[in-house]
């Protein structure tokens, strides 16, 4: 039986471990070497790191930083930042990362979605969808840039856009909710879901365990991806990277899939 996955997503600026609020305000948190060797110690189910600086500042992804962080992972390795081209891709492949997640480069050039895929498996390409709720609407908009670059898309038709170009997964950031550790958007997790039959792996908004498990209980199968729960502790955001225990995840998953599943079966 598949089970869904949780996975800390590290986010790298200027060549350091960050957390950001709704995209902005980026606070160091440390070493992402540090961070993937304590990942590795609890047995995570993936990684994801993102090099929020590439795009931004229309440079290569910095193939050093990937390749020592690959060296150290003992999990799934997904990348992304800065990719815009295949040899790219190829290069990073070549480092030891599993898959590679494109955001920009898959709205300014669709189809390089579907030579990714064909080059490399479907399984290792992931569309990233930083999406926004449109204000006084119930509608939602794609960003790109760190969110500072409106595509004026909307996320769930070009979700099925790159679905039908190859893309394998799909992870959907809500920024309305980064940071912000009050929940999931769960009205944009069902919207994307309902559209679309690839893995979904959703990001933004976890502030406790119980918050992961919402998303599990309504969807069940899928990604939940982690940012500031896995790095602070407490009201005062003590830095502190942590993950579920062992217990604490087969708890969880009992709790909210696991006997759902054996029920409904």
């Amino acid at each position: 039986m598949l089970y869904p996955r949780i996975i800390p997503c590290l986010l790298v600026h200027n060549k350091g471990l960050v957390k950001t609020t709704k995209f902005k305000d980026p606070k160091y948190v440390g070493d992402p070497i540090n961070a993937v060797k304590i990942f590795n110690e609890k047995e995570v189910d993936e990684l994801m790191v993102i090099d929020i600086d590439a795009t931004v500042n229309n440079r290569e992804p910095d193939y050093k930083m990937i390749k020592n962080l690959a060296i150290e992972c003992r999990m799934p390795f997904c990348y992304g930042g800065g990719i815009k081209t295949l040899a790219q891709a190829q290069r990073i492949f070549s480092l030891g990362v599993e898959k590679i997640a494109v955001s920009s480069i898959a709205v300014e050039n669709l189809q390089i979605i579907y030579e990714m895929a064909k080059m490399f498996g479907n399984q290792s390409v992931v569309v990233v969808l930083d999406a926004k709720k449109k204000k006084l609407s119930n509608k939602y908009e794609l960003y790109t840039h760190n969110a500072k670059k409106s595509t004026g898309a909307d996320p769930v038709a070009f979700a099925v856009k790159v679905q039908e170009m190859g893309a394998g997964e799909i992870i959907l950031n809500s920024i309305d909710q980064d940071g912000v550790m009050k929940g999931y958007d769960m009205n944009l997790i069902r919207k994307i879901r309902d559209a679309i039959n690839i893995p979904l792996t959703v990001l933004g908004g976890a502030g406790s365990l119980d918050d992961i498990g919402t998303v599990i209980k309504e969807h069940g199968i899928i990604g939940v991806a982690v940012g500031s729960l896995f790095v602070f502790m407490g009201k005062y955001r003590a830095v502190l990277i942590n993950y579920p225990t062992p217990l604490e995840k087969h708890d969880l998953l009992d709790k909210h899939f696991i006997s759902k599943w054996v029920k409904d079966c």
